[in-house]
């Protein structure tokens, strides 16, 4: 139930944002929501009209040609989310401001499609038609999914103007960093690589002073072939710096990779849920 409720109001975000916002404003930023909006100003077609006739057809191809993966929840969203575009579709534009549009736009539906995937759903439309050209094609499903919105941008260009389909673009970006937002949060961790002749002093520095487990991975010179042990350390972003400052207090001549990753679970950090 919980995750049929977050499709649900997943898809609400992602109707108001697009009648408030993307619509009045002629921003195409791809999907099928991008496609109602050219076909209403080419044809004055209803915009949720159309998000049902290419959705459903996609779906019900896509169950026959790939299986059960195209679950319950994806009928539910493919057909709710253009029921909320019209009714909701009386609402009166939050600003006529293209670029401000744009951006609340924008965030508005990736927060709407972060929530949807978060109760591990679907909307359907163009993510479907990408997932059978790369069944029939091999290509993978991330170009399937740039291509196609791509030529949605790009079509917005040729009906509205080159300005619109960089608006489009802008759009389309806010909408993909949001998702990342609503789905992996703001606290990104540093991973830390530590290789030195001074493992086990460092180990004991990073395990009492700084309070963080580590694992030890066995590793070897590439020049030497001498075995080493890497110590792989996993901290938040304010604490970079006390590491740095333990590991170089053991062995100024360490060698220290940090790099950032964008999801940690487990004890220290996020759990799952």
């Amino acid at each position: 139930m919980l995750e049929y409720g977050l499709l649900l109001l997943g898809s609400l975000l992602i109707a108001l944002s697009f009648n408030y916002c993307l619509k009045p404003n002629q921003v195409a930023s791809g999907g099928v929501t991008g496609i109602s909006v050219i076909t209403l100003e080419l044809f004055g077609f209803q915009p949720a009209l159309v998000q049902w006739a290419l959705n459903i057809p996609l779906f019900l191809l896509g169950a026959f040609v790939l299986g059960k993966q195209f679950g319950l929840k994806t009928a539910v969203g493919s057909f709710v989310l253009p029921l909320f575009v019209l009714l909701t579709q009386k609402v009166e534009p939050l600003t006529d401001n293209l670029l401000l549009a744009t951006i609340y736009g924008g965030i508005g539906i990736g927060v709407g499609l972060g929530i949807v995937f978060r109760g591990r759903g679907s909307t359907g439309g163009l993510d479907l038609a990408a997932q059978l050209i790369h069944r029939f094609t091999g290509v993978s499903l991330g170009i399937a999914v740039a291509m196609l919105d791509g030529l949605v941008i790009l079509t917005a260009g040729l009906v509205f103007d080159a300005e619109k389909a960089l608006f489009a673009l802008i759009g389309l970006y806010v909408t993909s960093k949001t998702i990342d937002v609503v789905q992996l949060g703001f606290n990104y961790a540093k991973v830390a690589y530590i290789i030195s002749e001074e493992t086990e002093a460092i180990a004991e520095a990073v395990l009492h002073d700084l309070d963080r487990g580590l694992t030890k991975l066995n590793g070897a010179g590439g020049y030497t072939g001498a075995e080493r042990t890497v110590l792989m350390v996993v901290v938040s972003q304010n604490e970079v710096s006390r590491l740095k400052e333990l590991v170089r207090d053991v062995d100024p001549a360490a060698f220290i990779i940090i790099s950032e990753t964008r999801e940690v679970l487990g004890e220290g950090f996020r759990l799952e849920t």
